[in-house]
């Protein structure tokens, strides 16, 4: 089987209306490249004719590919779904709901040609609601970009290219599809982004509102942990402890003051808060240390198995 160049991959969910002219735009923007692509469509627990719709193009068309889930999981795990079966050396995602325009996806490819290892597109001229889209994705990105430190002015735009052997190093769940670009960083990868087409949309209804904003904060707090801790987690636990292990020390000075003065009276109460402070301290350099532990014996490991191979 020769080699595929690229593989682009669209999650769907309820939307048979999009299906054909999806694939008409994506063929009609590859084709003219003349190179060795396929498509990946993931339906995510659809309940319409979105399956069955992608399955007739398939079946006509062997460079689509149809993955179905039983049920409906959710954009990331859709993408991820995609991303462990493509089979190209440069995976481009996007929705399927036609506002991300795959006429785009030619100048992607060219970035990466130049060397850049992931390219996320820009909505500048978006075309969704100002005040339930378009005003909490600005402040959300803006607060994402001061957080990872990867300042991309638009990390919910799907339309996104990568090496291949880039994404599929990173494990995606929750909805961390949009946290890509700074989950990679930690690779050394170079990141860019370029202004993209966007189009209102013109079949059915958002699958995403508001109310996500809330998943995007607790993802953002587990990114931030990760990207500041990941080489160095005793660190984060051991000022913890440190905290804790002081806050309890001025508990039980409070809680055993009067017996400096010749008085036995201790307030059981704040000293019995003071010693689960002390409790808490210890059990967080205990999970520092398991956590350095586990990340030096996979460096351990890596260099065994490097050294194995220069010795071979």
């Amino acid at each position: 089987m020769n080699e595929k160049y690229l593989s682009v991959i669209i999650p769907l969910y309820n939307e048979e209306d999009c299906i054909q002219p999806l694939y008409d735009a994506i063929t009609k923007a590859i084709d003219p490249l003349d190179i060795n692509y396929e498509m990946i469509f993931v339906d995510d627990g659809s309940k319409d004719g979105t399956f069955r719709k992608s399955k007739m193009l398939a079946e006509k068309d062997t460079r689509l590919r149809v993955i179905k889930f039983r049920k409906n999981y959710g954009q990331t795990p859709g993408m991820a779904a995609g991303i462990d079966h493509a089979q190209g050396k440069i995976l481009v995602t996007m929705d399927g709901d036609l506002q991300n325009d795959p006429s785009d996806i030619p100048m992607f490819l060219k970035k990466i040609e130049e060397g850049i290892d992931v390219v996320c597109g820009w909505r500048h001229k978006r075309q969704d609601k100002l005040v339930t889209r378009k005003i909490p994705s600005v402040i959300a990105n803006w607060i994402i970009g001061k957080i990872t430190g990867v300042p991309i002015r638009d990390n919910g735009c799907s339309l996104k290219a990568y090496r291949a052997d880039v994404i599929k190093e990173d494990q995606l769940y929750s909805d961390m599809h949009r946290f890509i670009p700074a989950m990679a960083s930690l690779a050394g990868i170079t990141v860019t982004e370029m202004k993209v087409r966007h189009h209102a949309r013109k079949f059915g209804v958002s699958k995403y509102g508001i109310s996500r904003i809330y998943k995007v904060i607790i993802d953002l707090l587990v990114i931030k942990m990760i990207l500041s801790f990941t080489s160095k987690p005793l660190r984060f636990f051991g000022g913890a402890a440190v905290f804790s292990m002081f806050a309890g020390l001025l508990l039980m000075a409070g809680a055993t003051s009067n017996v400096f003065g010749g008085m036995f009276d201790i307030d059981f109460m704040i000293a019995s808060s003071a010693l689960l402070l002390f409790i808490l301290s210890f059990f967080l350099i205990m999970v520092g240390l398991v956590c350095e532990l586990v990340m030096n014996t996979g460096k351990f490991r890596g260099l065994s198995h490097l050294k194995m191979r220069i010795n071979s």
